[in-house]
């Protein structure tokens, strides 16, 4: 059937992109293996008779909401091991300790990109989208990675456009405020 092989190669050529969005979004890379994973499965299972044209919306637009459904998951996870913990006893210390180790984020210095990109600007720029607000790490992820025009990435957001803009605007002012305190100027990298 040509509409599976057309998601197939879909979803082959946004894989590495998909995930980097995600381990930006959620800062751990077992997580974000999961939830490229989920969207993936989502899209093949929903939207697999949908035109090859559409996948790239459809694909990003699951995306987005399966990392916005892991933070509310990870809020009530955390919210009951906050909970759990200021109920039990000292006995129970360990436990907590392990469920809390659970949550925290995986480390990026074994990432293969880092290692191959010869990663001193590359590790400089990935630290300061990782610190961008959410809303403007988005944006700026769909619109200058996945090179999505403001009208696609409002749609995916859902927000306006003139927040896309503005999200956009604040990231760019941001990182390049970030990226010149680390010493790097206009022209490099």
């Amino acid at each position: 059937m040509a509409d599976t092989n057309a998601l197939a190669q879909f979803l082959a050529e946004v894989e590495r992109r998909a995930y980097r969005q995600a381990v930006y979004a959620v800062r751990d890379e077992q997580a974000a293996l999961d939830i490229v994973q989920d969207a993936m499965m989502k899209l093949a299972e929903k939207y697999c008779a949908q035109p090859p044209a559409e996948f790239p919306m459809l694909f990003q637009r699951i995306l987005q909401n399966t990392i916005r459904d892991y933070y509310r998951r990870q809020k009530v996870r955390n919210f009951w091991v906050t909970a759990v913990s200021f109920i039990a006893s000292g006995s129970d210390e360990q436990e907590d300790e392990e469920a809390l180790e659970h949550t925290q984020a995986a480390d990026e210095k074994d990432n293969p990109i880092n290692v191959l990109a010869s990663g001193k600007n590359l590790a400089l720029i990935e630290a300061a989208i990782e610190k961008l607000p959410a809303r403007q790490r988005e944006a700026f992820l769909l619109r200058y990675w996945e090179e999505m025009d403001i009208a696609e990435t409002a749609e995916v957001m859902g927000c306006s456009e003139g927040s896309v803009k503005t999200h956009c605007s604040r990231a760019v002012h941001a990182l390049a405020v970030a990226l010149q305190d680390k010493g790097m100027a206009d022209g490099q990298g």
